[in-house]
């Protein structure tokens, strides 16, 4: 096995290890955590350190998981849907990551095209889960749900996010 998809594979456990943790942050109160979304700074993480498979992979299956071994987030929609706009994160912040020039200004373009895909993303998907649940899923529900409800997360994401991808983009030049 390469050093790489060796160093990825344990990167990516720590992303998800990280990803099931984060959450107990502000698992006392539901609608803190729904706002600061901690399951999505680890996924956006693994997508700009580990790659955009990596990041898909984790993506997926942080949220599943999490409702599987917790209970938390239910499994059907919010888990679900979950899964597919965390994968969504993953993939685009790893595949722009690696596409576009290792630049501050490049490291919010991936960052805010992940978050705007993810988004959508995750509107289809709970427009599917929704109307096989029998329920409504109208624009304002979408926007509430992606932006309004989710504004403090993704500022913090926002701020957090380019900085840490900085640091460790700079830790693997040094060590190259």
């Amino acid at each position: 096995m390469k050093h790489t998809t060796l160093k990825n594979m344990l990167f990516s456990a720590l992303f998800l290890a990280l990803a099931f943790v984060m959450p107990f942050l502000t698992g006392q109160i539901p609608k803190f955590g729904a706002m600061l979304c901690p399951l999505h700074v680890p996924v956006l993480l693994c997508g700009f350190v580990c790659g955009a498979p990596w990041g898909l992979a984790v993506g997926f299956a942080a949220p599943l998981l999490r409702s599987l071994t917790l209970g938390m987030p239910p499994l059907f929609p919010t888990a679900v849907c979950m899964a597919f706009e965390l994968a969504a994160y993953g993939l685009v912040t790893g595949v722009l990551h690696r596409l576009l020039p290792r630049k501050k200004a490049f490291i919010y373009v991936s960052l805010v095209a992940a978050m705007l895909v993810g988004r959508l993303v995750w509107g289809a998907a709970m427009f599917v889960c929704t109307g096989i649940g029998g329920t409504e899923f109208t624009p304002a529900t979408f926007f509430a749900g992606a932006f309004a409800d989710a504004l403090p997360g993704i500022l913090v994401q926002l701020a957090l996010i380019p900085v840490l991808v900085m640091v460790l983009d700079r830790q693997k030049e040094d060590r190259a």
